[in-house]
């Protein structure tokens, strides 16, 4: 008889092993000092979410450029300096036995001239940049496993810069680096290979859209293509996203777990673990989602900004619905609060 799989399940991935199936997904949270050091505001965010219960947590956008300004408050890890600073954020995780990833992101490929930043979309940029956009994120991920973090996520999605470089709609290069969904893919490849073959034990995840959701963009017959080329480069899991993320009116049983569709169809074809997030409510459904695919792990974001104790209420045996509604209120707060959390 089949074992029933359950969100509460400790998990072995390569390279991580986590108490339970459930992961914080990545949230910008607009907190970190201008140069990516870790706010006294960020580490009290992170205790509160280690204490809540959840196995894994993947930190908001952490860029690989100390030139990067696509957004104020970005965690940074383009300098070595910054990596006491990111410790102090690892030990918080690892006091309560709770696993924690960088996510690396590029918003975009800023190079400094004079007093000003000069920003290159993927047709513009020359090979010597794409190499040094390589090197950020490996001198990145170095720098996130000296700071005794467990992995890494490389984010690939929401047309932050590598998802626009992957995508046919704003990547028209006719040479080594566009035209075909592999030469796309080559940048994503060398950055996973070039992590891997310096940490041979570190876990490597990603995070990709499954649609661009416009108009001649990536869909899941791509992405699914690029999906495999970067497994065979030596990543670990994927978790699986798409543009149109956040969506509003999400309600418990009713139309939950808006990615599942994409991610099962994944799963089924991937041999790497698959993660899915957005629109998690509940504990049944979540549950369901697992046993009927072969999705190992299962990511929230909003819901945890409304409850971060939820993985506990839920495991001492209050299994009423996430509280979140869906408002995106929290988009339009000061550090991404939950409208109803304020005083």
């Amino acid at each position: 008889m089949k074992n029933e799989k359950s969100i509460f399940d400790e998990v072995n991935l390569v390279n991580l092993k986590a108490k339970n199936r459930l992961v914080r997904s990545a949230t910008w949270e607009n907190l970190a000092a201008k140069d990516g050091e870790i706010t006294p505001e960020l580490y009290e965010m992170t205790r509160q979410l280690a204490d809540g219960g959840v196995g894994t947590i993947i930190t908001g956008f952490t860029s690989v450029s100390q030139n990067d300004i696509h957004f104020g408050g970005m965690m940074r890890l383009g300098s070595d300096q910054l990596v006491p600073s990111y410790k102090k954020l690892t030990k918080i995780a690892h006091a309560k036995n709770v696993r924690i990833l960088a996510q690396l992101a590029l918003g975009g490929y800023y190079e400094k001239a004079s007093e000003n930043f000069i920003t290159f979309e993927p047709d513009e940029l020359s090979k010597e940049q794409i190499e040094n956009i390589v090197s950020l994120f490996v001198a990145a991920a170095i720098r996130a496993q000296e700071a005794k973090f467990d992995g890494v996520q490389i984010h690939a999605a929401h047309f932050f810069f590598l998802s626009r470089f992957i995508s046919p709609t704003t990547n028209h290069r006719n040479d080594e680096y566009g035209g075909s969904t592999q030469n796309r893919a080559r940048i994503l490849c060398r950055i996973i290979k070039g992590i891997r073959q310096k940490m041979p034990n570190f876990h490597i995840s990603m995070k990709l859209n499954m649609s661009d959701m416009t108009p001649s963009g990536l869909e899941f017959n791509e992405s699914s293509q690029i999906a495999k080329f970067a497994a065979d480069a030596g990543l670990n899991s994927i978790e699986v996203s798409a543009n149109g993320t956040s969506q509003t009116g999400v309600k418990a049983g009713i139309n939950e777990a808006y990615f599942y569709p994409y991610a099962k169809a994944l799963a089924k074809s991937l041999d790497i673990p698959v993660m899915l997030v957005g629109g998690h409510r509940s504990v049944q459904n979540m549950n369901r989602l697992l046993n009927d695919s072969k999705i190992e792990l299962l990511s929230l974001s909003r819901p945890l900004i409304r409850e971060s104790d939820l993985i506990n209420r839920w495991q001492n045996g209050d299994l009423a619905p996430a509280k979140c509604i869906s408002c995106n209120g929290c988009y339009r707060t000061a550090g991404h609060q939950c409208v109803f959390n304020l005083k």
